[in-house]
């Protein structure tokens, strides 16, 4: 699974979005005078990652204001999700075991989480930040040759999502565990921001805080259309699919790496903490960023065969899934088409 916890791990962007024209730089991109408004794009890190926001069809007074908006709403829940910040709920629970008034977003979350787990088989588990320390503190000091394997299965006693407790606002973890949302949390917040904006009226937004999600079509009616990147050649694109109302998020092996080599990555199985390597990329398009996210995250460590069993279960509105295997072939599954 995904984590931010180490800036010297943030992900690097693996999805480029296409916009002809597009300004860089908070809001950028306005003409004074012009008959027709410029895009205008906030950039900067949202839980360790690039993020970004484009605004269409709309004043430079308008975007700002509902930059503003957006930036207090992320601000708000980084308070609750963030493993950089030791003021925030989740490293509270990881320090305490327990919260008895956990925020309702940390139990949405994990509500959501637990849905993906049981979906895929436990290929999602957001305890695995008990590999991702060790894993840390390992490659952190220099070292070149794997961790012990005494260290990976000390640390694989204190996995197991299934494990967490949650009854109302309670939220308790079996001792010696510890959480990371990093896998799902940007999705989350994704779709947060994005459905405060279309409360404020904003129809042509594209949010990008990890993963994608619009809040309706570009102001000329189209499509938003994002770019997959070539997992070879991560800043050159492969293939572009249209967004208007669905989110889309991609887990990739080379986006963030421990080791120099990029053998050992923040993919971690669950049951072992070692790296995944089944694919050079993965994408999902879902009806909203936290669902996407988290599939993202799991699929990149299970078969075709298990990946396509998994999205009869998933959701009832249409998921798909892209993925580049290691040889560079690509398949879809699910309904990719619709999604």
């Amino acid at each position: 699974m995904k984590n931010s916890r180490n800036s010297a791990f943030s992900r690097r962007r693996v999805l480029s979005l296409i916009i002809a024209g597009a300004a860089a730089g908070p809001l950028a991109g306005l003409s004074t005078g012009s008959a027709k408004a410029m895009p205008l794009r906030w950039e900067g890190p949202v839980m360790g990652a690039d993020a970004a926001m484009t605004f269409l069809g709309m004043s430079e007074a308008e975007a700002a204001r509902l930059e503003a908006l957006a930036l207090t709403e992320i601000a708000r829940l980084e308070e609750i999700f963030s493993l950089y910040k030791e003021s925030s709920a989740l490293q509270r629970l990881n320090r305490e075991g327990m919260q008895e008034n956990a925020p309702s977003d940390l139990v949405e979350l994990l509500d959501k989480a637990r849905h993906i787990h049981e979906v895929t088989g436990g290929a999602f588990d957001p305890s695995v930040q008990t590999y991702w320390d060790v894993l840390t503190r390992h490659y952190g000091k220099g070292a070149e040759e794997d961790p012990a394997p005494e260290a990976l299965a000390e640390a694989a006693r204190h996995t197991g999502f299934a494990r967490v407790k949650i009854k109302g606002a309670s939220i308790t973890l079996p001792e010696g565990m510890q959480l990371t949302l990093n896998g799902i949390a940007q999705g989350y917040i994704t779709d947060k921001v994005a459905e405060r904006l279309t409360r404020e009226g904003a129809r042509h937004v594209l949010v990008n805080l990890g993963e994608f999600r619009p809040t309706g079509p570009k102001d000329d009616g189209s499509d938003w259309q994002i770019g997959l990147a070539d997992p070879a050649v991560p800043y050159r694109l492969a293939d572009s699919t249209p967004l208007r109302t669905r989110a889309l998020a991609t887990s990739a092996p080379y986006s963030a790496s421990f080791d120099k080599d990029g053998k050992r990555h923040h993919l971690l199985d669950p049951a072992t903490g070692q790296s995944s390597a089944r694919y050079a990329s993965l994408s999902v398009k879902a009806p909203d960023a936290a669902l996407a996210d988290g599939l993202s995250t799991a699929f990149s460590l299970m078969s075709e065969e298990k990946i396509a069993r998994a999205l009869q279960h998933a959701g009832a509105q249409p998921i798909g899934v892209h993925l580049t295997r290691r040889d560079g072939t690509v398949r879809t599954l699910g309904n990719w088409a619709r999604a």
